[in-house]
């Protein structure tokens, strides 16, 4: 292991090779998850008795890879009647809701498993219970003050649960449910060796790796260990026809694929089906084995991304046009609250995460839930100290009423009010940012890995940076930072700064995305970069990709 690579693994707390590089064999076991013996047990009698569960997924990557992993598994364990079903954002709001059960009706169920959702889903899941359902919750989101009526629920952070992966992903909780579902199928002796060979649920951890990383969950050890196993069989050309062949519409090299791939280029390829059409295609290329069915969704899942690529651009410029009117008075507020009665419903989240990113404040864009609307979906965005779910907690327990719902985790979340409430949200919004945001906080910061010398700009620790991972929330990409001088530069695609800079006797090549405002770089900058291997010019080249810039 090269110096580097081990200067950057204990900055992380990560002192030795089995907390760097977890491996399966160190996760935690699924008996120690509350629930899942519980939930084991529900589906094994349900394939027994050859009932019929229908898995009901969620419209982002997580919930969508979630889904297809809980059809595979129980199929692979014995399920003959496993159907899949998943909400479309506009016609029936977020998880297991009224609507979408009256809609399920017609699928004849015995037990719904719900996926990546379902901890916030009281009338949905009541609605099923009344028709004779059985229904297992599993997910990983906050509860609240009181759990829905589910017949088990499976979920690393609802009240009394001491299982150490408290930052599972929704798909990551399903596969500890198909783990304890095995175990107690290996216990009854459905395998016994000769009857049947037990199943390997590994192979679904290309899934586990696309959901988790998605989702921006912490990668603790335990979401390390199971995002690694999963990259390591995607590199090796094992994974899903459908997420092969989403790696080839991303023009991704399989055998080096990162973690940051799968953030962005294949998640959103997934995520876009859900934001501007129906998860189903999504979910539907998740589950295909044919190959050239695979390719030709996965062609339409990413002629849909760019229909999304564009839809973002629009709104986001006119949500910072709006920031701008707001600017001439003035600061802008410590908390954004934005609307447009035009803008997508399925898009308004990454709209509040580029502002979040540009203004380091919380963000909260609305849509109608439905053109015409006059109920509101919201996707909040916040910073490193601001709760956002516990602000809408705080929100709803001062003003009771005011949100119909809410839900998600410290960093973004979901809710939904009337239009005519919009403005009394606001004021409480920025009321309670104020109550939290120090002018500490305010204040973005780049955290860096210190700078590198100069015998240090190489191939094999690019290489080095590269495999080292996974790396993301938590368990942040190495980057770097140091001063320059600017030997040359030029626009590229418009919105590119594509540098040549000069580091003591070296001569470096860098590209800082969309960077370009008019403006040329100074003769000398000061920049926080990723060192990463130039596979465009081959041979021992490295490229700097700068993250921040600013003149010395």
């Amino acid at each position: 292991m090269p110096a580097l690579l081990r200067r950057i693994y204990a900055a992380r707390g990560a002192l030795d090779e089995a907390q760097a590089r977890p491996r399966l064999v160190q996760l935690p076991p699924p008996d120690g998850l509350m629930g899942a013996a519980a939930a084991a047990g529900l589906l094994a009698d349900a394939i027994a008795e050859d009932r019929h569960i229908v898995v009901v997924g969620d419209f982002d990557c997580d919930g969508a890879t979630a889904c297809a992993l809980g059809v595979r598994g129980l199929r692979m364990l014995g399920a003959r009647r496993v159907s899949h079903a998943v909400p479309n954002r506009i016609v029936h709001g977020y998880g297991l809701s009224p609507a979408l059960v009256d809609e399920l009706a017609a699928m004849e169920p015995d037990l719904l498993v719900t996926v990546d959702h379902g901890i916030a889903c009281h009338a949905g899941i009541a609605a099923a219970k009344a028709r004779g359902w059985q229904v297992l919750v599993t997910d990983h989101h906050l509860p609240g003050d009181t759990l829905p009526p589910a017949d088990v629920i499976v979920d690393p952070n609802q009240p009394g649960d001491a299982f150490p992966g408290k930052t599972l992903a929704g798909v990551g909780v399903m596969f500890y449910v198909l783990l304890a579902l095995r175990r107690l199928l290996r216990e009854r002796g459905v395998f016994d060796g000769d009857a049947g060979e037990e199943p390997d649920l590994a192979v679904l951890l290309d899934l586990v790796a696309v959901g988790t990383v998605a989702d921006l969950v912490p990668l603790d050890a335990c979401n390390r260990a199971l995002v690694a196993a999963g990259l390591r069989r995607l590199r090796a050309g094992h994974g899903c026809a459908g997420l092969r062949a989403l790696i080839e519409v991303s023009n991704r090299d399989p055998a080096r694929l990162t973690a940051a791939d799968i953030g962005y280029a294949i998640g959103p390829r997934l995520n876009a089906a859900g934001r501007l059409e129906d998860m189903s295609l999504g979910i539907e290329c998740l589950l295909t084995d044919d190959a050239r069915q695979a390719r030709g969704i996965a062609a339409t899942l990413s002629e849909i991304n760019g229909e999304r690529r564009a839809v973002q651009q629009q709104m986001t410029d006119e949500a910072e046009l709006a920031l701008a009117r707001v600017a001439l008075a003035g600061d802008p507020p410590l908390a954004v609250c934005l609307h447009d009665p035009q803008w997508h419903p399925g898009v308004v989240g990454l709209v509040a995460s580029k502002l979040k990113e540009r203004l380091h404040r919380p963000v909260i864009a609305f849509a109608p839930a439905e053109p015409g609307s006059d109920s509101l979906r919201g996707s909040a965005r916040s910073i490193p100290g601001f709760h956002i779910r516990d602000a809408l907690a705080a929100i709803d327990a001062r003003t009771p009423g005011l949100i119909e719902r809410f839900g998600g985790h410290a960093m973004a979340a979901g809710l939904s009010l009337p239009l005519a409430r919009l403005e009394t949200f606001r004021d409480a919004f920025e009321r309670v940012a104020s109550e939290t945001l120090g002018p500490e906080l305010l204040q973005a910061v780049v955290l860096s890995d210190g700078d590198l010398a100069a015998d240090e700009f190489t191939r094999g620790n690019a290489e080095a940076l590269r495999d080292g991972g996974p790396w993301g929330q938590g368990f942040p990409e190495p980057q770097f930072d140091g001063e320059f001088e600017v030997l040359g530069w030029r626009v590229v695609g418009e919105r590119h700064l594509k540098l040549e800079l000069g580091h003591g006797h070296r001569r470096l090549n860098a590209i800082h995305f969309g960077s370009w405002d008019g403006n040329p770089p100074q003769g000398r900058i000061r920049i926080a970069y990723r060192l990463e291997p130039d596979d465009y010019r081959g041979g021992d080249a490295v490229q700097l990709v700068v993250v921040h810039r600013e003149p010395v």
